[in-house]
């Protein structure tokens, strides 16, 4: 949390029903006791550590995501890293130790932003720096990370961050792909919506989430839906039949079809899972 009091989004007004209790952590600035969006206490909670904080809640603020951001299902906590700046022009980095371009995020700045952000975290709740170094974010980490009462992300800027500070609070570092962005906050909102989507009573159809890519360790099957014929191509004829074990059947074959064409590494770990290999 910064100096100011964390916020969540500016849009989200108070839930109908009472989803936890409001949930009151020490603060360098004076905190109101009664807010238009108070935070609660044992609600799944998603604390972004940023240079940024106005990029939040950016695309979550819509759609299923901000719905259930409104109605107090998941809330959003953003800390200004430059709030913890040294100095008169609250700087933030410095230059790299032994020379070399660009500058580095300081432990100092780092670690209070920390500590203070940290604050009131109760259970499992993974501390995550967004990094290409990282392990590679995938369905798995986001159902992980959605069973867990909340997880705090830490957005790089420049070079990067000091290591003393990954070391000392032994931070997990996440990567969204295999390629280089010029911050983590736009990775940190696309995890936080797979993870968001994953918690209780948010996206409303579990089969469907059973039914999505990656869940079942396959790509998913294609789609159709009106009209019947577009553009002199038909849907297959199995999804008209009405027939739902050849239709499931026809599903499952196309999902190993595209998995096996298309992600040749999922084919061999679903394939390995199976004994098939």
């Amino acid at each position: 949390m910064s100096d100011a009091p964390s916020k969540s989004n500016p849009a989200q007004s108070a839930p109908a029903k009472s989803h936890g209790r409001k949930s009151i952590k020490l603060s360098r600035k004076p905190q109101a006791l009664m807010t238009h969006n108070p935070v609660l206490a044992g609600v799944w909670t998603a604390r972004i550590i940023t240079l940024f904080p106005q990029a939040f809640p950016g695309v979550l603020g819509e759609s299923l995501t901000g719905k259930a951001l409104k109605d107090g299902k998941w809330q959003l906590e953003t800390t200004d890293l430059r709030d913890y700046g040294i100095g008169k022009h609250r700087n933030v980095d410095d230059t790299p130790a032994g020379g070399g371009a660009g500058m580095v995020l300081r432990a100092d700045v780092l670690g209070n932003a920390i500590d203070h952000t940290m604050t009131g975290t109760r259970g499992r709740w993974p501390l995550v720096y967004l990094s290409p170094r990282g392990r590679r974010f995938d369905q798995a980490m986001a159902r992980d990370w959605s069973q867990c009462d909340g997880v705090t992300l830490l957005c790089g800027r420049f070079e990067g961050v000091d290591q003393r500070v990954l070391d000392h609070y032994d931070i997990q570092e996440v990567s969204l792909g295999d390629f280089v962005l010029t911050g983590g906050e736009i990775a940190a909102q696309a995890m936080i919506d797979a993870t968001v989507r994953l918690l209780p009573s948010v996206l409303g159809n579990a089969e469907s989430i059973e039914e999505e890519s990656h869940s079942n360790g396959l790509l998913e099957h294609p789609q159709y839906t009106r009209p019947a014929e577009w553009k002199g191509m038909e849907i297959p004829e199995v999804l008209m039949s009405g027939h739902h074990g050849k239709i499931e059947e026809w599903r499952h074959e196309m999902s190993e079809k595209l998995t096996q064409d298309r992600r040749p590494d999922m084919w061999d770990a679903y394939c390995k899972k199976r004994g098939e290999r």
